[in-house]
């Protein structure tokens, strides 16, 4: 997913910052989608402001993978529509995708022949980080995820909660200001686990959205509402 990134000069001198999107919510009006003749998602809405905590359980086969690839743009949904800061992917699919971050369920997502260093510069890269700062957001999430004694080792030689931390470390890369997460806290240890939380907490903390997903809530997760996705509708929990 790109990212709308770039360096300015300050007002002191030639010093660069990384330029960010000012914080915003989240908006799902009436999203539907069907597989065939299944209907796995049926007239979802759900408003959550910039600053917040959401999670979202169901059981498997729910719904939850399909909502979040539909917010995150990869998916089409067959009614409705899903907006941030009222920019809309079937609209403007740029400025949607660099508001994002993305951590898919699963292990996939990294070079397996790439350093970690290399698989974040190269994620940099596809988000349109600026080279200016690229190395500095790089060094950021190296040390957000503490994983800069791992830097130098290739991705196919890290265990899968090292592994997993890689993944978020790109999630958060270049400061989006939704970060969708689903079953983020797989194969992480409690460190692991407590470093993920410190990291939403950090995102929260300076106005960005994060929505959490899984079978089960995490007990550690602090959040601002909580719905669960039954027969295709998400309602409280």
């Amino acid at each position: 997913m790109s990212a709308e990134l770039r360096p300015d000069q300050s007002a002191m001198g030639s010093s660069r910052t990384l330029t960010v999107h000012a914080p915003s919510g989240l908006v799902i009006a009436g999203v539907g989608k069907r597989w065939g003749k299944t209907t796995i998602l049926d007239g979802i809405d759900l408003s959550l402001a910039p600053g917040t905590v959401t999670w979202i359980s169901g059981g498997n086969g729910a719904g939850k993978t399909t909502l979040l690839r539909v917010v995150a743009g990869l998916i089409t949904p067959d009614q409705g529509t899903v907006s941030i800061d009222g920019v809309r992917a079937d609209v403007d699919r740029r400025g949607y995708q660099s508001r994002i971050g993305f951590l898919a369920a699963g292990n996939s997502g990294l070079y397996a022949r790439l350093s970690v260093r290399r698989n974040l510069e190269f994620w940099a890269s596809l988000a349109l980080v600026p080279a200016a700062v690229r190395r500095t957001c790089v060094n950021r999430a190296l040390e957000r995820f503490a994983l800069t004694e791992l830097a130098a080792r290739r991705a196919d030689r890290l265990s899968l909660g090292q592994r997993q931390r890689v993944r978020l470390a790109l999630t958060f890369l270049h400061a989006p200001q939704l970060v969708l997460l689903d079953e983020p806290s797989s194969n992480l240890d409690d460190e692991g686990v407590a470093t993920l939380l410190a990291a939403i907490d950090e995102h929260t903390r300076g106005g960005g959205t994060s929505v959490w997903c899984a079978p089960a809530r995490d007990r550690e997760l602090e959040c601002d509402s909580a719905y669960e996705l039954r027969d295709a509708r998400l309602e409280p929990a």
